[in-house]
């Protein structure tokens, strides 16, 4: 984490990313047309695929948000940077990692 930023800060930044990568790849997350006169059937088949990997991305990005949701809640409750299973403290250079990190290494 840089020492200037909050993890607040790092969090909110890391969820507008995500938001954003999100927005830019609706258009490959869009039913894919059937039509054979304006689309061959390998574009078609490359669509598809193009279609399911973008909803791959998208499930593991949504994923990812709850985790900073829930991360941004430990940080409004004073217990950011504390084990979830444990309650130990979680290492910075765990959490310079991962900010949304709910646990310590050993809890992992």
């Amino acid at each position: 984490m840089s020492s200037s930023a909050t993890p607040r800060q790092i969090l909110l930044a890391l969820k507008a990313e995500l938001i954003s990568l999100s927005e830019a790849a609706d258009l490959d997350r869009k039913p894919v047309e059937l039509d054979q006169q304006s689309v061959g059937r390998l574009s078609r088949m490359d669509s598809i695929q193009v279609q399911a990997m973008a909803n791959a991305a998208e499930a593991r990005r949504a994923t990812e948000i709850r985790r900073i949701d829930a991360a941004l809640i430990r940080v409004e409750d004073d217990e950011y940077g504390w084990c979830v299973a444990c309650g130990d403290a979680i290492e910075p250079k765990r959490l310079d990692v991962d900010p949304a990190a709910p646990r310590c290494a050993e809890c992992a």
